[in-house]
This record gives C-alpha cells, sequence and structure tokens, in this order.
C-alpha cells in the first residue's frame, strides 16, 4: 500500500493561511489543510479574507469566513438573514441569471425556494427512493464485476463514478449513450478552476456556459419528450407535477437537472473516492469494517462524508446586520460557511482529524447544515456509498491506493481526479 494521510497528528500551522489562494492554500496537503483551519478556529473564530481573485470579474468586497460548526448552524438556520438569492455556490458575485442557472433552488429564497422545492419533491418521494434499491444494488455489482478480474484499475472512472453517474441518468431517463457526454459536462462546471477541465483561465465562463447550456439543451428535449409521452421516470414526474397551480417551467427543469447531476454525481463520487482513500491509510479501521460489515456501513459511511466533505462550502449574504462568533457583520456582508472545516471541529468532535468507521454520535455537516438548504438527495447518497462499499469489502476487502490521490484544484469541490488502486485479482483467489 502507498498510504498518503489525511489526518493532521503532529502538523502546526504557523502564520495566516489565505483561503482565497486557490492554486497555492487549496492545494496542500490535507493535513495542512486542517492544521491550518484548526489554528484560525483558535486564533480568529470568524476572520475575514479578500476574495479570491478572478479574470474574468472585478474582485469583491472579501467575505467572513465561518469555521466553527456552531456558527454554521446557526446561519443555516436563519435563512432570512443569511440569504442564498445573491449567490451560494460562488464567492464572486455572478449575473442573477447565472446564479439561477447553475444553482437552481441552492441559489434561491423563499418564497420562490419552497415553490420550487415543494415541486421538485414530487419526483423524489420515498417510495420512488425505495425503488432505487435494486437498481442501486445490481449498478454497484455490475462495477466491480467488470473489474475484478484485472486487479488493478483508476477508481474515480472505473468505480466511484459510475454508480451516481448511472443512477442520476437512470432516474431521470438520460439513456446510456449521454452517460459520457453528462460525465465531462459535469466535470467541467464543478472543475472549471482546475486546469485539466479549463486549461484557458481566460475563458471560464465561456467553458462554464457552454458545458451548463448543453447539459439544459439535453434535459429541455427530455423534457418535451416526457410532456408528450410520460413514462415511469423523474423527468415525467416533474414536468407533470403540479403544486397549487404551478408547474416547473421548461428552464427551471433544465437548470435543476444541471443541479442534480452536479450535486448528485459528482460528490457521491468524491466521498467515494475519498473514502477507499482513508480504507488506505487506516488499516485498523478497514479490519474493524470488515469484521462486522453490515452494523458498521452506517456510521462508516457517515464517517467518510464527514472527513471527505465532498462540498467545502456554501456562501450567504446578509439581509441585515448580525452578530456571529462575537464578531459584527453588516447587511451585505458575505459569509461563507465552510463545512470541511466545520466538521473538524473539536468542539463537537473527539480527536476530529481520526478516521472512525463507529464514530457515534457524528453531527456532520457534510450534506448541508439544517435549514431549508439541506440536500434532497442525501439519503439516495447514503444508500449509493453503503451499497458501494458493501460490495467491495464482500468482493475485493483488499482493495488499497496504489499511489496518492490526484486532487481537483478548487476551493468548492474536496475532488479526487485519479486514484490508482490494486487488490487481488478473482482468478488469484
Amino acid at each position: 500500500m502507498a498510504p498518503t494521510s489525511t489526518a493532521a497528528e503532529g502538523s502546526t500551522w504557523t502564520g495566516r493561511p489565505d483561503l482565497s489562494d486557490i492554486p497555492g492554500f487549496w492545494t496542500l496537503p490535507i493535513a495542512e489543510r486542517a492544521a491550518a483551519f484548526a489554528a484560525l478556529r483558535e486564533r480568529e473564530p470568524v476572520p475575514f479574507f479578500a476574495e479570491p481573485e478572478q479574470s474574468f470579474l472585478p474582485r469583491g468586497a472579501g467575505y467572513w469566513a465561518l469555521t466553527k460548526l456552531d456558527d454554521l448552524l446557526v446561519a443555516s438556520r436563519n435563512p432570512a438573514v443569511f440569504t442564498s438569492g445573491k449567490g451560494s455556490t460562488s464567492i464572486a458575485d455572478f449575473p442573477p441569471e447565472f446564479i439561477e442557472f447553475f444553482g437552481s433552488m441552492i441559489g434561491m429564497d423563499d418564497p420562490r425556494h419552497a415553490r420550487l422545492r415543494r415541486i421538485v419533491s414530487r419526483g423524489f418521494t420515498p417510495k420512488r427512493l425505495s425503488a432505487l434499491t435494486n437498481e442501486v444494488e445490481q449498478t454497484a455489482r455490475s462495477i466491480v464485476d467488470d473489474v475484478i478480474d484485472a486487479g488493478e484499475c483508476d477508481a474515480v472512472p472505473a468505480i466511484s463514478a459510475r454508480l451516481p453517474l448511472k443512477i442520476v441518468c437512470d432516474m431521470m431517463g438520460v439513456p446510456e449513450s449521454q452517460y459520457e457526454f453528462v460525465y465531462s459536462r459535469s466535470n467541467i462546471i464543478l472543475g472549471a478552476s482546475d486546469p485539466d477541465y479549463v486549461p484557458d483561465a481566460d475563458n471560464i465562463v465561456t467553458a462554464l456556459l457552454q458545458a451548463a447550456g448543453e447539459l439544459a439543451d439535453l434535459m429541455r428535449d427530455l423534457g418535451r419528450l416526457r410532456t408528450a409521452n410520460p413514462t415511469d421516470d423523474v423527468t415525467s414526474a416533474l414536468v407533470n407535477a403540479e403544486v397549487d397551480g404551478e408547474r416547473l417551467t421548461p428552464d427551471e427543469l433544465a437548470s435543476f437537472f444541471i443541479l442534480l447531476v452536479v450535486a448528485g454525481n459528482e460528490t457521491t463520487r468524491n466521498a467515494i473516492s475519498w473514502g477507499l482513500q482513508l480504507l488506505t491509510d487506516h488499516p485498523d479501521q478497514r479490519a474493524a469494517w470488515l469484521a462486522d460489515i453490515d452494523g458498521v456501513t452506517p456510521t462508516a459511511v457517515e464517517e467518510i462524508v464527514r472527513l471527505a466533505s465532498p462540498v467545502i462550502f456554501m456562501r450567504r449574504t446578509l439581509a441585515s446586520d448580525a452578530v456571529l462568533g462575537g464578531q459584527q457583520m453588516r447587511a451585505g456582508d458575505k459569509v461563507v460557511l465552510f463545512y470541511w472545516a466545520a466538521n473538524r471541529d473539536p468542539a463537537h468532535f473527539t480527536d476530529p482529524d481520526r478516521f472512525d468507521v463507529r464514530r457515534s454520535p457524528n453531527p456532520h455537516v457534510g450534506f448541508g447544515g439544517p435549514g431549508p438548504h439541506f440536500c434532497l438527495g442525501a439519503h439516495l447518497a447514503r444508500r449509493e456509498m453503503s451499497v458501494m462499499f458493501r460490495e467491495l469489502l464482500t468482493r475485493v476487502p483488499d482493495i488499497h491506493a496504489t499511489a496518492p490521490p490526484e486532487r481537483l484544484q478548487s476551493m468548492f469541490i474536496n475532488g479526487i481526479k485519479r486514484l490508482p488502486v490494486a487488490f487481488t485479482p478473482r482468478g488469484a483467489r
């Protein structure tokens, strides 16, 4: 095995980290990142930072960074003060139409947010999600079937990405011939700050708009088809759902699809990838999980989500003056909720940098904080991860990373682009 520590034991941080330095701070080893946030929590509970420099947008006035879980929970539970309508996935200010196109519900405040969520929820009923159980299991089994004889692979495209991609596409009725198209466009949207996905930093907005526009066109075409000829997929449910006399517009459907394929695909795939890395780094926790797969899987999945924190932050904008963590903030100020940091807050997590598959309680915010913007797909993500790891641990129990993960250069997504893994092939058993 080739472990690469994801814990911060023994790490110290001197000076003040620059959270807006994407190619600098956000490419540091995970242990150094954790140590930097630990130093901020201790020395500056609510620090203020200049915004990241963007070649395509003017630099804004800066932002307050929430690194403590208690502060983040207060902000999440008060959406009327800590609002999302001016942007949630970017610290920079984009035009309103840009925010809605890329953010859908997560870039809205009530009453618009509540209206859209009520309609969209018609496509994500417990009955519909429960019906996916067999498909998730069959897909996970097929994924392991495809790699088990090789004894090695790149886990990201061969394992981690395949399950959520297929489930999301099948849910929406996207044909298999379009899987790779959806995958590549979602990579551009969430990996725009990484030169692997957008080599020309001066044309990031163009790349984003093109990728999102192509996904929107795919869903508009499918929406028209399902309006005329409904099936049993989620797209059919959404285009025909009516709440208080209102339906989704074609643009709202397209925007929600972008959100779904990005959030439902990219984040789950990164949690699975980080889980494989964590099992490599912590053989004792692998042994504990293997000894009781059914009993440990629920807590292990939560622990992976906590430490991976695939979505690093969400932004809010103050609608009125507020005091948080002893810091006076003014209406119009930007506040960034760093879930990645809050999930390592020692005030709530004993030995927070330790990977503990039996950790309980585990009040992480890996699916967002409490309130109206809590992840709509959290239940499905947990199901996908549980099934995938059960399949891997049962059939290739020695799967491990053979080199450090190649990480996404991003301040927003804690992503892994490539992760070579090896295991005993079926024929060698």
